[in-house]
């Protein structure tokens, strides 16, 4: 069962954020960092570049973590 989501701080350029993200979400959104070998706060800088204007960023991280898994993990698209 899925854990309420859980609010983390993050820097997107210079600037702090928080980010409400389910533990699971968390912990695989941690794991794919660490395969592309950077830090959280840059792949999430980098997702949050690359989103459309009507999707938050929690929402956009969540996306992202799905198509990651589902094999189509590029930054390229619009989250």
């Amino acid at each position: 069962m899925t854990a309420r989501p859980e609010k983390h701080s993050l820097t997107l350029r210079g600037h702090r954020t928080s980010v409400s993200l389910e533990p699971e979400f968390w912990r695989a959104f941690r794991e794919i960092a660490a395969q592309k070998d950077i830090p959280i706060n840059a792949l999430a800088a980098e997702i949050d570049e690359a989103r459309g204007v009507d999707r938050g960023l929690a929402s956009a991280i969540r996306v992202y973590v799905l198509n990651h898994y589902r094999g189509a993990g590029k930054i390229s698209q619009k989250f």
